[in-house]
């Protein structure tokens, strides 16, 4: 059973665009925010007490596949129901499910590893961590 923990976000009026519609990278902003939601709720520390630890300075995103399926508006709130539908050897694809109500709006699959630092500060792909993938799991 792969674990979902949903993050709710109002739509307000400025997330809007003249047509009265979410503006879609409002979309990718608020699945960033669940993203670390769902970490948080598996029992992740926060990133800042992970890069001591561990290394880990978060997870940044390397590619993306969005579909938008209804649109929203200010007022509505929506549910992100976010999991992760495969573990790799140095990264994780990431599943969000936007709904409002029972009703979707939008889909979308992130591939995003865990970032590191290297002697020189550029960032690095680390091995998937044991521990984060056994409370996430």
């Amino acid at each position: 059973m792969t674990r979902i923990v949903i993050y709710q976000q109002r739509v307000e009026f400025g997330d809007c665009d003249p047509a009265r519609i979410v503006w879609f990278p409002n979309f990718f902003r608020w699945i960033d925010a669940a993203s670390r939601h769902f970490f948080i709720q598996c029992g992740v520390p926060p990133w800042h007490e992970t890069e001591k630890s561990m290394g880990v300075i978060g997870t940044p995103l390397v590619d993306t596949h969005a579909k938008f399926i209804r649109t929203a508006s200010y007022g509505d709130v929506l549910q992100i129901h976010t999991s992760v539908a495969e573990w790799r050897s140095k990264s994780f694809v990431q599943r969000y499910r936007v709904t409002r109500n029972d009703e979707p709006i939008m889909e979308c699959d992130e591939v995003r590893i865990f970032g590191g630092r290297r002697e020189d500060g550029s960032m690095r792909a680390l091995p998937v961590p044991d521990e984060i993938r056994r409370l996430c799991e």
